[in-house]
């Protein structure tokens, strides 16, 4: 499945290596004091991407990418957002759905960006009004998804053909798909001017408690073990090849993080809420944290079987012209990290 060559792997890793035995800064490469580099990161702000945020809340990244270097985080509201970003060169790393970085994949021909490492599993449902509860009683029905193309949009589409049901990119057909923010569907859904949604977590377990509504669809269903890759780290290609140094010191933060999400339970729910606070202006309740919480599974891998599907139902969809994944990975950096703590590769 991964689109890397097995000696691409090999120059890849050996690069962060040296990489790694430089530290922070680049090896003999004077730089000037008044103008120290800048690692700019972009997330969405959604617990689906709660490795950034916890990374951020903790400080991780700065001290993995040591003193001299200024680490700017900034939140988005969905995928496609940040591949602009990305492509206006204003972000260097992203944590983004795998639909969104298939799609600047294929609209740069495979030049600007690839995927370093997985990061969350999970974390999305369609969440619909209680009088819903099979596929057929969605004829008529409006729903919303966060943005035409991103990941929880292909995934309803997708849902709706095998189901039987036509929805068209303008909003028409047995069901109606209209483009909302999540917390604008949140609101629609409570007004009665939506029948649903798909989307992320926090807001499918806000649908549930502060909406009314009920679960007709949780995305784990659909996908073999109930993993598939929901949040995944990419990188500008050119920062890749120019500053390995700098994104080996991004992954040991990323790979921190993840282990901090996944054996401090509690605590770690309290760092990334604070987290969402600060970039949102509110915290989630107890009892929307909690349940929403469960619904997720932090991971490095990158869960690439689940990729190509992703790009096979985008194309089904007319969202994406056919397009070759080789080369969208380049895992030698993040296998280097691991191999550095003693810990295995992640897996082809």
């Amino acid at each position: 499945m991964r689109g890397t060559s097995r000696s691409g792997r090999s120059v890849a890793c050996s690069a962060v290596a040296v990489a790694i035995a430089c530290g922070a800064a680049a090896c003999g490469e004077p730089r000037d004091a008044a103008a120290p580099p800048v690692v700019r990161i972009g997330y969405l702000t959604n617990l689906t991407h709660a490795p950034a945020l916890a990374g951020i809340e903790r400080r991780l990244f700065e001290e993995a990418l040591g003193e001299g270097v200024r680490v700017e985080a900034k939140g988005f509201g969905a995928g496609p957002e940040v591949v602009e970003a990305l492509f206006s060169n204003a972000l260097d790393l992203a944590y983004i759905g795998p639909n969104p970085a298939i799609n600047a994949y294929a609209k740069s021909g495979g030049r600007a960006i690839r995927i370093l490492a997985g990061a969350t599993s999970g974390g999305a449902a369609l969440v619909v009004a209680p009088r819903i509860t099979t596929p057929d009683a969605l004829r008529g029905a409006k729903l919303a998804t966060p943005q035409l193309g991103n990941t929880q949009d292909v995934a309803l589409r997708a849902w709706l053909e095998e189901h039987g049901l036509r929805a068209d990119h303008a909003g028409s057909g047995d069901v109606s798909i209209v483009p909302q923010a999540n917390a604008q569907a949140l609101e629609t859904f409570r007004a009665g001017q939506i029948d649903g949604a798909w989307v992320p977590e926090p807001w499918a377990t806000r649908m549930l408690l502060e909406g009314g509504g009920s679960v007709l669809v949780d995305e784990r269903t659909l996908w073999p073990g109930g993993r598939f890759v929901t949040t995944h780290v990419i990188v500008r290609t050119a920062f890749l090849e120019e500053r390995a140094d700098l994104v080996a010191g991004f992954l040991r933060a990323h790979v921190r993080a993840v282990d901090f999400l996944n054996e401090n339970g509690p605590k770690a729910q309290q760092v990334v809420n604070a987290a969402l606070e600060k970039v949102t202006g509110k915290a989630l309740s107890p009892e929307v944290l909690e349940r929403a919480w469960g619904n997720l599974a932090f991971t490095v891998d990158p869960l690439a079987a689940s990729l190509r599907k992703s790009a096979a139902d985008a194309e089904a969809a007319g969202l994406l012209e056919p397009v070759d994944l080789a080369g969208i990975y380049a895992l030698g950096p993040l296998d280097a990290v691991l191999a550095e703590a003693g810990r295995p590769p992640v897996q082809e």
